[in-house]
This record gives structure tokens, sequence and C-alpha cells, in this order.
């Protein structure tokens, strides 16, 4: 696996990589990542992903990193 490129962004790590003629979209925030793989084929470039990955899907993002903190949050309280 070979990192293309970050995508800057305040609140999340976001970085691009390459496998497989993938463009693997990876996205971290404290313990909860999420993974978003596009096909080379349909995406051409660095600049298209992040075309891709834009404020909307940003935001989409952070809403569901938000409910995976309390679904882990409830997880623990629960045991």
């Amino acid at each position: 696996m070979k990192i293309a490129g970050r995508i800057p962004h305040p609140q999340m790590t976001i970085t691009v990589f390459i496998m497989n003629e993938k463009y693997i979209v990876k996205f971290e925030a404290g313990p909860m990542e999420q993974v978003y793989k596009l096909s080379q084929s349909k995406v051409a470039g660095m600049e298209a992903v992040e075309k891709i990955v834009d404020e909307q899907f940003q935001a989409e993002v952070l809403k569901k990193f938000g409910e995976m903190f309390e679904m882990m949050r409830g997880a623990l309280e629960r045991h």
C-alpha cells in the first residue's frame, strides 16, 4: 500500500492510499476509522478523489463518527 496523498481537515486525518488498482480513502478520528475504496478505473487521479471527498462527504463522515462514538460509549457503559 502506497500513500497517494492527504486531504487536510481540522477534526480528522484523511489519508489516500493506492493499492490493487483502488484508491483507499481512510478517515481517522480518535480510536475510530472509516475506509472507502474507489476504483482507479472510475476515478482518475488524486484530484478526482479530492472532488469526491468534498465538504458534504466529509460532513457525513463526521456524522457517522459521532454515531460510532455513541455506539462505543454505550457498549462500554453496558459492560
